[in-house]
């Protein structure tokens, strides 16, 4: 069955190509809706408005997720509030990297 933790689950294969790590793992994702009919929509941000990766990242989000049995549509929406800092990291990933 298709819910936001299967979702979320699957978005751990997406990696920041910079820091190597998965969007979940870093904070990224903030809130996953998935609606009866299949439509997923992802609320996320990027670690600054600058970064490289963006495209890249928000495309191989919305490829993981329409690769999912029962998804109809993928919307990846960015956004910017609130604005994301390391205190959003899965606590052994901020221990991993020193903060």
């Amino acid at each position: 069955m298709l819910t936001p933790d299967v979702v979320r689950k699957a978005l751990r294969q997406v990696k920041d190509p910079e820091l190597g790590l998965n969007i979940m793992d870093i904070g990224l994702v903030y809130d996953v809706v998935v609606e009866p009919e299949g439509k997923v929509h992802v609320r996320m941000t990027l670690t600054s408005p600058g970064c490289p990766a963006g495209a890249e990242i928000m495309g191989d989000a919305k490829t993981v997720i329409e690769a999912l049995e029962g998804v109809t549509s993928a919307e990846i929406e960015l956004v910017w509030e609130p604005f994301w800092t390391p205190e959003k990291m899965d606590p052994r990933v901020k221990t991993f990297m020193g903060f």
